[in-house]
């Protein structure tokens, strides 16, 4: 979805865009810069350590087209090379986002985001529960075994404030204009209104990678 058009009424715009799903086997051309992708003008630092490759994937737990992407993705992460290292980042387009970023990064903190990540997606797309408030979050975090106590705590917390801030920084130091979308080496960003459809964002992205080998 993008970035200025986060509504109902707008969840169509990028739905067919969304929803390709990736060949990786397929032969590569050369993309091109300014169309397939862009290239930072200021290159990011990455967390992915030395001679390794960062792949970030923003997103936003309420858009629709993160959520048809996920499967996609983690498949996609399964037969990805050892030296690429995939993580997400929740963006915050406006202030009402700021829970769910909040949300991810208490899930990261108790050990719970790779058992729970996608029971978020499925909480708000399919049962249609709304988890844009802590109250409801809360809620949520209670039906799914956790301790309410704890978890309010550490959502709370300095800690989870500061990473949520700091993804709202990386998003707009890779001018993040939509979800999904993904950053490459702290260097280049694709997604599917430069490609077309997030089957050839992740081609693009495969590119990318091959590109930062190459610069290392």
């Amino acid at each position: 979805m993008k970035r200025r058009e986060f509504s109902a009424g707008a969840a169509g715009l990028l739905g067919a865009a969304a929803l390709g799903l990736p060949t990786l086997a397929r032969a590569q051309r050369k993309f091109e810069d300014g169309r397939d992708f862009k290239t930072l003008s200021k290159p990011q630092p990455t967390e992915a350590g030395a001679g390794r490759i960062e792949v970030i994937e923003f997103f936003w737990y309420s858009c629709p087209h993160c959520n048809a992407f996920e499967p996609t993705l983690v498949n996609w992460i399964k037969r990805a090379p050892a030296d690429v290292v995939v993580r997400r980042v929740p963006v915050a387009f406006r202030d009402d986002f700021v829970p769910q970023q909040r949300l991810f990064y208490t899930l990261e903190a108790l050990g719970r985001l790779d058992d729970l990540h996608a029971k978020v997606f499925e909480a708000i797309h399919v049962q249609r529960l709304p988890t844009n408030r802590e109250e409801l979050i809360l809620a949520f975090a209670e039906k799914n075994g956790l301790d309410r106590a704890r978890f309010q705590e550490t959502y709370n917390s300095f800690a989870v404030q500061s990473k949520a801030r700091r993804a709202t920084h990386l998003q707009d130091a890779y001018q993040v204009e939509g979800v999904p979308a993904l950053g490459v080496a702290g260097r280049y960003y694709t997604d599917a209104a430069l490609t077309g459809t997030m089957d050839k964002a992740l081609q693009v992205t495969e590119y990318l990678i091959a590109e930062a080998r190459k610069a290392r």
